[in-house]
């Protein structure tokens, strides 16, 4: 699902918001998602999950074509854990297809 498919079906399912609407929303609500991060707090989305900022220390890696050591930097990247629900809504609907799918 891009971007574009969830202002799609966000104004799909509230009638009253219009196309315009329902992107500026999405922006808004990702807008402010972007701007938690990056002051390092995290999100909780209850029934979803939660996203938070891990750090990633330096280290020596390998250029694979020369095969070089190359110093990587330290960095802080984002990380999404999905919630219980998520995971067994998940599971539960893969396990349905897959068993659709056994010959």
């Amino acid at each position: 699902m891009t971007r574009s498919d969830l202002v799609e079906e966000l104004a799909n399912r509230f009638g009253q918001l219009t196309h315009r609407d329902a992107e500026f929303a999405v922006k808004a609500i990702l807008d402010a998602m972007n701007d938690a991060l990056v002051r390092g707090d995290r999100i909780e989305i209850r029934g979803f999950g939660s996203f938070s900022i891990n750090y990633r220390p330096p280290r020596i890696g390998r250029n694979p074509r020369s095969g070089a050591s190359v110093a990587v930097p330290e960095k802080r990247v984002p990380h999404f854990k999905p919630g219980k629900a998520l995971r067994e809504a998940v599971d539960q609907r893969t396990a349905e297809l897959g068993a659709k799918h056994k010959v």
